[in-house]
């Protein structure tokens, strides 16, 4: 590896937000697998957590209140990655980028193949910078969200968000 390859933050702070109209904090599995996971994780802590419906203009402004906090590094959303009409995390999160990382939805999505199959293939996860601030949007299941905080996420975000901060 390059010693490029080898500059990260020592410290990142996440902010997780839910995107779901059903969910509530107490009943949010998903949520609570990412906290563990960022519990877990040396250097990484949770900033902020937040629980918001599937509503495009409430999403816009989570997202942007969260990037203009100092304290924020990282953004990891779950829920509304599908198809269905009010999956529409993706679509907000897409307008605000101003720099996509294709590889996090095309990796996401070949591990999830091997845990879901074919099934796949209706996820849009996806990942990309907003002022400074890299945001991931992950799936609303348990399994997913998982797969993509433990496995993908947690193991890369001190160096996203030194290359994100520069």
């Amino acid at each position: 590896m390059s010693p490029h390859h080898d500059h990260g933050v020592d410290e990142v702070s996440i902010a997780l937000v839910t995107i779901s109209t059903s969910r509530t904090k107490a009943t949010d599995a998903s949520g609570g697998a990412i906290v563990a996971a960022v519990t877990d994780t040396p250097g990484v802590t949770l900033s902020d957590r937040r629980l918001v419906d599937d509503d495009a203009d409430a999403i816009e402004t989570t997202l942007g209140n969260l990037v203009a906090d100092p304290d924020v590094d990282a953004i990891v959303t779950t829920g509304g990655t599908g198809i269905t009409p009010d999956d529409v995390t993706i679509d907000v999160a897409e307008d605000a980028f101003e720099v996509e990382l294709p590889g996090f939805g095309e990796h996401f999505r070949r591990r999830s193949i091997e845990d879901i199959g074919t099934h796949a293939i209706a996820t849009r996860a996806t990942a990309g910078v907003i002022d400074q601030t890299v945001v991931f949007c992950l799936p609303g299941s348990e399994a997913a969200v998982t797969l993509g905080t433990e496995e993908i996420i947690l193991p890369e975000i001190a160096h996203l968000v030194a290359m994100a901060t520069r």
